[in-house]
This record gives C-alpha cells, sequence and structure tokens, in this order.
C-alpha cells in the first residue's frame, strides 16, 4: 500500500535523492514539521514523482562532483514545474550548473562545523532575529564560483564565497551547508521555513490524519477480504494490527508464529499480553521445528532472510487453509506486515531500485515470489517514532510502545554462522542477562535498542585453573532517534562489568564479553 494517495490529501514535498548519508534526515527533519514528504531517487520517472502533487522540491547531497562525467543531474522536470526549490549542498551545485552557473574544485575544503556570515532572505526563520552568523555543518571539496543569472549570495564562509544563495525572482533557493543535521544550528527551522513559507505548506501529517487516512487506505485496500497479520509482539506488528483492526474488525486474523528463534519467555508473554490489550482474534503456532530445519548448516545472513521470509508465509498459508474461515469476499487474501519505512530504504524496495541495498529485511526482499497472499503494510512509509506516536494514539500501551526493536528472523541474525538449538539457548540466556541487568539499572528506556550477538570465533580461556575454550559475546547498546543513525550508548563500566562476569559464569560455553561502540554509518545496528 503506497501512502501516495494518502498524501494528495495532505500537503507534501519530493525529496530527491543523490546519494548523500544524510538524505534520510531530510524526510525526518520535514515530516516532524507535520509536513508528509517522500524520498526519491533522482532518477525516479517524472510521472512517478509528480503524482505526489509536490508543492516543492528538496534537492539533497551527493558524494560527486557535478562537473564529472556520468554524475546525477538535475531532472528537467523539476525546474520546469514552476514550484520552489531547496538545493543542499550537491543539491546547490546542481542548481547553479543547471541554471549557467560554475561550479569547480575548491582550493579550501570544508568539512565538520564552520562559521557562516548571513545577509537577510526569506529561506532564513524568524527565529534567527537579528543573528548575524552562523554554526552549520559543512561536508564539501567544490564550491560555486559563478552565481547563475538572477541569483544573489545569501551567506558565505571562509571557503565558500557562495554557502547560500537565491533567485531575486523565482522560488529557487539552495544552501551548501546541511541543514537536516543536529549540528547545523537552527536547521530545523530553516527547513520548517521552507516547507513553510516558500512552499506554502500546511502542517497536515499530524497522528489523527494519519490514522483517518491509513484507515481509510485500508478499507479500500482490503474490501471484504481476509487478512492475515503477523504478529511477532513488538512496535510494528502490533500498531500494524491494531490499525488494520479498527479499520475492518473480525475480518482480521492475528498469528503469532514461535519460530524457536526468540527470547527467553517471549512466546508467552506476547501471546498473553496481546489476548489482555486487545480485541483481536489470535492463532498461535509452534513451527519450532520448521525453522531450525530451514536454517540448518545456513551461515550467509541474506540466506537466512530468505529462508526465514519463505518460512514464514508457508506457515500463514497453512494456517489460512486450516484454521480461518475465509471472508465473503472472493479475492486473494492478504497478510499484513509492520514494515517500516527505514526497512523499504535498507533493502531497497520495489519503488526503491536505484538506491543500494544495505541488506534484505525478511518482509521486504525476503519473501517468496510466490505465495497466496496479497501484502498489506498501513506503516510502509512511516519512521519508528511516527509509528510508535500513532501506537499511543490508537490507545496500546507504553511497554509495548517503547519496547527494544526486535528482528523479523530473530536471534537468527544475532547468531553469527549457522543456527543450532545449543547456540540458541546460549545466546537466549545472555540476552536475558542483559535486559534484566539494563532494567535493573533504569537504562532500559535511555537506550533505543540493546542485544547480545553470539559470534562466530572461540577464544581460549581459563575456567577452573584449567584452559577453557568457549564461545564470545558481544553486547550492543545504541541511542537514536530515528533508526537510520545511531550512536553507541555510553553504558557505565559498572555495569559493562556486571554483564561480562554475568555471562561468564552463568552461560555456559561462554568465557569472553566484547562490548561493540561502532556508529551506523559506518556499521549498521545489528550485526546480520
Amino acid at each position: 500500500m503506497s501512502l501516495i494517495t494518502i498524501a494528495q490529501m495532505t500537503d507534501a514535498v519530493a525529496i530527491l535523492d543523490f546519494g548523500s548519508q544524510y538524505s534520510q534526515l531530510i524526510a525526518r527533519r520535514v515530516r516532524e514539521a507535520q509536513v508528509y514528504c517522500e524520498l526519491f531517487p533522482w532518477d525516479t520517472p517524472a510521472q512517478r514523482v509528480l503524482a505526489l502533487k509536490p508543492r516543492g522540491f528538496i534537492l539533497s547531497g551527493g558524494p560527486n562532483s557535478v562537473y564529472a562525467p556520468g554524475a546525477p543531474y538535475l531532472p528537467e522536470y523539476v525546474l520546469a514545474s514552476g514550484l520552489p526549490v531547496l538545493g543542499i549542498c550537491y543539491g546547490m551545485q546542481l542548481l547553479a550548473q543547471a541554471l549557467g552557473g560554475r561550479v569547480a574544485p575548491s582550493s579550501h575544503r570544508e568539512y565538520g562545523r564552520t562559521e557562516i556570515a548571513l545577509t537577510a532572505a526569506p529561506i532564513w526563520p524568524p527565529a534567527l532575529g537579528s543573528t548575524q552568523t552562523l554554526s552549520v555543518w559543512m561536508s564539501h571539496g567544490d564550491r560555486i564560483e559563478l552565481l547563475p543569472d538572477g541569483f544573489i549570495p545569501i551567506a558565505r564562509s571562509a571557503g565558500s564565497p557562495v554557502a547560500a544563495m537565491m533567485h531575486i525572482q523565482r522560488p529557487l533557493y539552495a544552501l551548501q551547508f546541511h541543514p537536516e543535521v543536529q549540528h547545523t544550528q537552527h536547521g530545523a527551522a530553516i527547513l520548517a521555513q521552507f516547507v513553510y513559507h516558500i512552499c506554502n505548506c500546511r502542517p497536515s501529517w499530524t497522528p489523527e490524519n494519519i490514522i483517518e487516512q491509513s484507515i481509510a487506505q485500508i478499507r479500500a485496500q482490503v474490501a471484504d477480504r481476509t487478512v492475515i497479520c503477523g504478529l511477532s509482539g513488538g512496535v510494528d506488528s502490533s500498531v500494524a494490527a491494531a490499525l488494520v483492526h479498527r479499520a475492518v474488525g473480525d475480518q482480521l486474523t492475528c498469528v503469532f508464529v514461535n519460530t524457536g528463534l526468540l527470547r527467553k519467555g517471549e512466546p508467552e508473554q506476547v501471546v498473553a499480553t496481546f489476548r489482555r490489550e486487545q480485541g483481536a482474534k489470535l492463532i498461535a503456532v509452534d513451527a519450532t521445528e520448521t525453522f531450525l530445519e530451514a536454517l540448518q548448516g545456513v551461515v550467509d545472513p541474506e540466506e537466512k532472510r530468505r529462508r526465514i521470509g519463505e518460512r514464514f508465509v508457508r506457515v500463514f498459508e497453512r494456517v489460512l487453509a486450516e484454521q480461518i474461515k475465509p471472508a465473503n469476499g472472493s479475492g486473494r487474501p492478504l497478510l499484513c506486515q509492520g514494515t517500516l519505512y527505514p526497512d523499504v530504504i535498507e533493502s531497497r524496495g520495489p519503488e526503491r531500485q536505484a538506491a543500494a541495498k544495505i541488506k534484505t529485511h525478511h518482509n521486504v526482499g525476503g519473501l517468496p515470489s510466490q505465495m497466496e497472499f496479497e501484502l498489506l503494510e498501513p506503516l510502509r512509509y512511516l519512521f519508528k517514532d511516527e509509528v510508535r506516536t500513532i501506537g499511543l494514539r490508537l490507545g496500546l500501551p507504553e511497554t509495548l510502545i517503547w519496547r527494544h526493536p526486535f528482528p523479523g528472523p530473530g536471534l537468527a541474525v544475532r547468531i553469527l554462522g549457522e543456527v543450532t538449538w545449543d547456540r540458541l539457548e546460549r545466546l537466549r540466556l545472555a540476552d536475558a542477562i542483559l535486559q534484566e541487568e539494563l532494567e535493573h539499572a533504569g537504562l532500559l528506556r535511555a537506550t533505543a535498542q540493546a542485544f547480545a550477538v553470539l559470534l562466530p570465533v572461540r577464544t581460549v580461556g581459563v575456567t577452573g585453573d584449567e584452559r577453557a575454550y568457549g564461545e564470545v559475546v558481544a553486547i550492543r547498546a545504541v541511542t537514536t532517534e530515528d533508526f537510520m543513525t545511531a550512536d553507541w550508548a555510553r553504558l557505565p563500566s559498572d555495569l559493562l562489568a556486571r554483564l561480562s562476569s554475568r555471562i561468564t559464569n552463568e552461560v555456559p560455553g561462554i568465557n569472553r564479553v566484547v562490548y561493540d561502540i561502532t556508529t551506523k554509518p559506518p556499521a549498521t545496528i545489528e550485526w546480520e
């Protein structure tokens, strides 16, 4: 289900992605201003982008030089539309080049925090007041040496005589710096100024509107057909189920599959919580042997996801055939999933084929090509924080809404190497110790995601004065707002010491614990 139809009922902005590591942050900041936006690869066909009926365009940064052979170029329809345009970094240089300016390598490259001097312009928000300088985040090696006709500079820095520019008659603006990153002062306000006062968008992308319009879209897609929701117990599938249940009631049946790849005590907890909190029908299935059989001998993470995705669908098909009375509709049944926008971006979903694939999420690129179901994905174009807000508006409990994310393939992608029952039990116990200690320290909510990973290596240790040859557990804990970027959590050293002591003493076969201090990027949050 695409939200383009929903967005046509609201004001929207189209963001063209030229490959910047910050592109998703632009979308986040615009959504935070309660304006709907969608991120498109720069070479997306014009008709698809214009189907959004955008009120303006934002051109992202990118790693290329605009004058390099084969570099991404500015699509003609952007300027031909007559709509407002905001170019950021590479987007600014594209705008300059397309309109007759000159871009060249700079002898003074700028990376990181930079001070710029401002002159008056409509793009600067009132929050700046009489401010004449601004601390911003730069990341560029090229600069504009000749302004296109009709443009004037509205900011400068030591390395960029044109750190920002605007057209004197048309609604065309460009910034050499990145307003979307937190390091830029008033960056979110600058983007809000563009979408509100230059694109004339209304702040209509609110939780209430999202719920109302999503329900209308769900009803239109479902009609009188049967819906199965793959319920994991996490926030994404729970919010998706709540939305669909509100839209179509008893046409929805939730199916919880115990894959054998879940955390300690999770199958029982999920079933009890769901039956207590939600009124939808629930069928619980124990398919442990089915999934372990599929994973036997598999070490490649993409193959793990593919096999798990395929088995999920086959279990749902069996449940549909054996336990669910179909609705009166004659069309294909639907499979509801809690797919989010970051899943689509990282998996290079069908609408993002020009983007780089980071990894396949089992519910995006890991599903079999042949299946009985049509997909229903009411959260497909939402970020995690938007989903949580919607869940709270739908009345779901905070304990569920703020539960740490857990991947659909479960512990299979937190066990590096082959998945066996012994290794699953080992990791389950280590992870339970981590969760218990974080809760005891009051740090569960302070970390956005925390988990243990079982590594495919063995190291020498000493147990009871004897040589031990055991496996290694890595602890991963991060802080993040949107899960598109993340920083490692600065857990107290005494907590890390307790974790190491308990895991090596209480988990048979583990003799070493390490702590992952890598940010995203360059790493992803999960290890596989």
